[in-house]
């Protein structure tokens, strides 16, 4: 009879360490498997509500972030941009937001919330063939948008102007003003876009 086999402590912990082994293996085989099936933290943030932090966009600066893979502006507006949107009616499609795609805190001229009218957030996406505008933000000739430029969006696609709420002008090829997702103010300095107060 061997020495394992009269030792029956012995044999306990060697069919223990054995299974021990074992699992870990699988563990360490099976983890990685595992981990490439769940959705990256990306995926998770393309889907899903994404965080902001406005707190370092001075006035007349814009950022970008992506949400559902769509590029997501957020705008400081400076007091004379702020100005200027009530002297665009007159050049605009839609003026008033009435035919465009926006939450209801957001039907007012400046497509803000009231709490923080001076940040405009927008899909940075042309609505007529979903070409990504570019910024012309300053006014006059040095956006390079002739001297009566009001300040806005410019798609080098196919021309389409957009001001800085942005509401298409007359005669453009886009038909609709670009659209505002839902979003909510976590603090002043943070914004969840892709969910309102309403959970929308």
């Amino acid at each position: 009879m061997s020495e394992a086999q009269s030792d029956p402590g012995r044999r306990r912990f060697l069919v223990g360490a054995t299974v021990a082994m074992a699992a870990a293996g699988v563990a360490a085989v099976g983890t990685p498997f595992v981990l490439s099936m769940l959705p990256s933290a990306r995926a998770r943030a393309a889907g899903g509500p994404v965080e902001v932090d406005v707190s370092k966009v001075e006035p007349g600066m814009m950022i970008t972030q992506e949400w559902r893979g769509q590029p997501i502006w957020v705008v400081n507006r400076t007091p004379e941009m702020m100005a200027q949107l009530a002297k665009n009616a007159a050049l605009l499609s839609d003026p008033e937001s009435a035919d465009s795609t926006q939450p209801d805190y957001c039907k007012n001229i400046n497509r803000a919330t009231t709490e923080h009218p001076n940040l405009l957030v927008a899909v940075g996406i042309c609505t007529h063939l979903g070409c990504s505008p570019v910024d012309k933000m300053k006014m006059g000739e040095s956006s390079g948008m002739g001297s009566d430029w009001p300040g806005g969006f410019f798609c080098p696609c196919h021309g389409s102007k957009y001001d800085m709420s942005g509401r298409v002008f007359k005669g453009m090829p886009a038909p609709l003003n670009l659209r505002i997702p839902p979003y909510t103010f976590l603090s002043n300095t943070r914004l969840l876009v892709g969910e309102d107060k309403k959970g929308a």
